[in-house]
């Protein structure tokens, strides 16, 4: 249908017609950020078409909108066409680099990396090998040379240099180090000759590198680490063939394994064979598509082996236009072909005679859409073949392999085939070369606490590398901020108070000495039994004078409080009771129950704890335990009364509370200051008196301001009676009062006389 004839258009809007439309292209981009690659590659491409000059830019979005469809073939053509109009970089090939990766399909291949079996010390020990127990979560292997981290993990110190700095200055966990040895001699020398001929490799020293590579792998021929260590010695050396021949060996055992088709892809660059280089790097990036470093070097080889001659193919395929499309080669393309072709009527099965095609104008415009039309397709295809086996159709999406039908076309395609178990698993261990390792036994003395001489119980290992129980080493930082053993400063660990258990050495402990660990818990819940009494060995205080219902904030620097402090929280008790010190007895015979609200621990391990009042009580022996007080103890309460005494008691607590408000009142402001910020506010007068057992708070508050000795607030702390103690504080009020007066009176007398 012939469009109707329009009329004559004003200057200019030929020139606008001529410009590619706006809406087709944002439908394109629309279309490609939707995921619907095939339409945005279609619309691109009928874009492209009709402009009477290609852009680049369009070409570039044709290409990546052509790899995510999975067209590879028809994308390099389109990648082609833009070389043309400038020279490709290796950043504009990330699409086409992703593409060739997950046409192989590796990444959907690969089975779940199987984690470390390890066991939980609160749950039923499953069969796990020594072995396996003793492997690092990080690179699958026996530990060697065992760091414990901040967390409570074990990993080797090898894997150290992937964790943050902090976690570096970290040393071999010694207890651990010393049980592998004994138990696993044989692999922890070949670990040994492996890591110094690492060390020998980083301080450039190949060939003695080598020498120590060598005699591990005459103790593991089959250990694919050390090939790749090998492999890598002779790249180094330059000796490609040998370290390709090692290469293979691990790439044909392991072809999941993505560090050795990286060493591989080195390995033929240095022989200069481009394109199995880029075949590997694919390999690397379809193995693991978030490796920005594989993208980069697949996407440089992609520009050198695709793109390398792209300037100068248009000036080639001009000086030949007698050249019919059977002639052409691969890497030698001849990009002409007829305008009116290039509009619609191309057809890439149906190709023109030689005659037909010398008549087509040679310019480059005609070059960029001989590519951009996929009329190259064919020669892309074969040249594909090579690298990526299976090479997409061009014109179907590439579906990827997902089912069992597809695995053995993947495996007859692939250069190696491809096994089912996890290539990123550790080697195997060879039994023949290896000698027999020893019986794995552990005995308790390998878990002793070196400062307790006990069985370790919630074992915590330092920076320096060595492992106490959580509740010695805390005793031990509580006098200095010192490793036990080797003196290292702890500083950084007491300000953290990370004190995290060593997961390991807790796992071990629970899976081979469940008796002596029964034992051991036991003790220790006995410990913690006898801590939480409340009437007997009650842990003591001896500082200042408490009362029930007062706040009595402390700072705790002593270590013998530090460690007094914190048996009360970790028994749940949080209760220490308070004395005053007695010349004679030792500690005073009546004393304050204090219960505990917070505690702020300082970098250098002191505290401040804020405690307050709870009841009274009289001691009636005591003792020491671990360098502080302890006394058993029975608690004191007022007598009630009833009656007409009852009655008298009333009015006489109404009578002291209005006496303490007035006495408070007539203080000067900087005192009242003073009391309330350390004191808190007097408590209000409680309607019953009796109400509580240890007697009104305002009267305790008043006591504990007022400016008593010390003698003199024990003895009335000590009083059963609530009348008594009330009659106290009145005489007191009285006398200070009179002081006042008299001290007041003096100094009228005094300004009068002057």
């Amino acid at each position: 249908m012939s469009p109707e004839p329009a009329p004559p258009e004003p200057q200019g809007v030929r020139r606008s017609l001529e410009e590619p439309p706006e809406e087709p292209q944002g439908q394109g981009s629309a279309a490609f950020l939707a995921g619907d690659y095939e339409v945005a590659a279609e619309l691109f491409r009928s874009l492209l078409a009709g402009l009477a000059q290609p852009e680049r830019g369009l070409c570039l979005q044709l290409g990546e909108a052509l790899a995510r469809a999975g067209r590879l073939p028809e994308a390099i053509g389109a990648f082609r066409g833009a070389a043309l109009l400038g020279p490709l970089q290796p950043g504009e090939l990330s699409e086409l680099a992703s593409g060739l990766a997950r046409a192989l399909g590796l990444r959907e291949k690969r089975p779940p990396v199987a984690a470390r079996p390890s066991g939980c010390a609160s749950g039923a020990p499953g069969p796990v090998a020594p072995r396996d127990l003793l492997g690092c979560p990080r690179c699958g292997r026996l530990l060697y040379k065992p760091v414990t981290l901040s967390s409570g993990l074990t990993v080797c110190k090898r894997c150290v240099e992937q964790v943050p700095v902090r976690a570096q200055a970290r040393r071999v966990n010694v207890m651990l180090s010393g049980l592998l040895e004994r138990c696993f001699p044989a692999e922890c020398r070949l670990r040994r000759l492996a890591c110094q001929a690492r060390g020998l490799h980083r301080q450039q020293q190949p060939e003695a590198a080598l020498l120590r590579c060598q005699q591990a792998l005459d103790m593991a021929p089959d250990d694919n680490s050390l090939l790749l260590l090998r492999a890598e010695l002779y790249l180094t050396m330059k000796n490609y063939d040998q370290a390709l021949q090692d290469a293979e060996a691990v790439c044909q055992r392991e072809p999941l394994l993505t560090k050795g088709h990286h060493i591989k892809a080195q390995i033929l660059s240095g022989l200069g064979r481009h394109r199995e280089v880029l075949k590997e790097f694919i390999y690397c990036l379809a193995l693991n598509p978030e490796c920005n470093s594989a993208k980069k070097e697949t996407q440089k080889v992609i520009c050198e082996v695709f793109f390398s001659t792209s300037e100068s193919e248009h000036q080639t395929s001009t000086s030949s236009t007698e050249t019919g499309p059977e002639a052409l080669c691969e890497g030698q393309t001849n990009p002409q072909y007829p305008l009116e072709e290039a509009g619609g009527h191309a057809n890439a099965d149906n190709p023109k005679t030689p005659s037909e095609k010398s008549d087509a104008p040679a310019d480059i415009n005609s070059s960029v859409l001989y590519f951009i039309l996929g009329l190259h397709c064919e020669e892309d295809k074969k040249a594909l073949e090579g690298i990526v086996p299976a090479a997409p159709s061009s014109t179907l999406k590439r579906q990827l392999p997902s089912d069992a039908q597809d695995d053995e076309e993947l495996k007859a395609n692939t250069p190696e085939k491809i096994p089912k178990k996890d290539a990123d698993s550790p080697p195997q261990r060879n039994a023949s070369s290896l000698e027999e390792e020893p019986e794995f036994t552990i005995d308790a003395t390998d878990f002793e606490c070196a400062l307790c001489m006990r069985l370790l119980f919630e074992p915590v290992t330092t920076p320096c590398g060595h492992t106490f129980c959580l509740k010695c080493l805390e005793r031990c930082l509580d006098h200095a901020p010192h490793c036990p053993l080797c003196k290292d400063k702890l500083s950084e660990l007491l300000a953290t108070r990370n004190f995290n258990v060593t997961v390991l050495t807790e796992e071990l402990i629970f899976r081979y000495l469940p008796d002596e660990l029964s034992d051991r818990k036991r003790v220790y819940d006995e410990e913690m039994s006898e801590l939480s009494n409340l009437t007997r060995d009650v842990p003591i205080f001896v500082c200042a004078m408490a009362f029930p219902t007062v706040p009595c904030p402390l700072h705790v620097f002593e270590p013998r409080y530090r460690l007094m402090i914190r048996r009360c929280m970790e028994t749940g008790t949080k209760r220490f009771g308070m004395c005053l010190s007695a010349e004679n007895a030792g500690i005073s015979e009546y004393g304050c129950m204090l219960e505990i609200k917070d505690v702020r621990t300082f970098p250098d391990g002191s505290s401040v704890v804020d405690a307050i009042g709870i009841s009274r009580f009289r001691v009636l022996s005591h003792r020491h335990r671990d360098g502080y007080n302890t006394a058993d103890i029975e608690y004191l309460e007022d007598e009630k009364v009833e009656g007409p005494e009852f009655e008298e008691l009333t009015a006489l607590h109404e009578s002291v509370y209005q006496q303490s408000v007035s006495w408070f009142a007539s203080l000067q402001d900087h005192m009242k200051k003073q009391i309330l910020s350390h004191f808190g506010s007097m408590p209000d007068r409680e309607p019953e008196p009796q109400s509580n057992s240890s007697g009104p708070a305002w009267s305790w508050w008043i006591l504990a301001v007022l400016p008593l000795e010390r003698k003199a607030q024990l003895a009335i702390l000590g009083m059963a009676s609530l009348k008594e103690r009330l009659l106290a504080i009145r005489r007191i009020l009285v006398i200070i009062t009179r002081k006042l007066n008299s001290r007041q009176e003096m100094a009228n007398n005094t300004q009068r006389d002057n």
